[in-house]
């Protein structure tokens, strides 16, 4: 059930959101760098992070929805970052991650 909502949110905002997609990238690498934890446990090239606790997101290459799942509900030892994101935050920090690291 989790997984449809999540996909409904991810589709209304990528029809009704008026950002454009450097807006959100650029948001996201803010989040990712500033908002909770990511920066301090992931690595990922684009953000200059090295950090080994999390997976290595340059190896792993998550695609949207699997980081929106991660992010949203948490993953392991991760934990939900649902209430203190918001569904914006959280699809922002997605398409980043995603995008980036491919």
């Amino acid at each position: 059930m989790k997984i449809i909502i999540n996909l409904i949110i991810l589709l209304q905002l990528m029809f009704f959101s008026v950002a454009t997609a450097d807006e959100v990238y650029t948001s996201g690498k803010e989040i990712f760098l500033n908002n909770g934890t990511c920066a301090s446990c992931h690595s990922l090239k684009d953000a200059g992070t090295n950090a080994n606790i999390g997976p290595n997101l340059n190896e792993v290459r998550p695609n949207i929805m699997r980081v929106i799942a991660a992010v949203t509900n948490g993953i392991g030892v991760m934990p939900a970052y649902q209430g203190e994101l918001s569904p914006e935050e959280i699809e922002a920090v997605a398409h980043y991650v995603s995008v980036s690291s491919e």
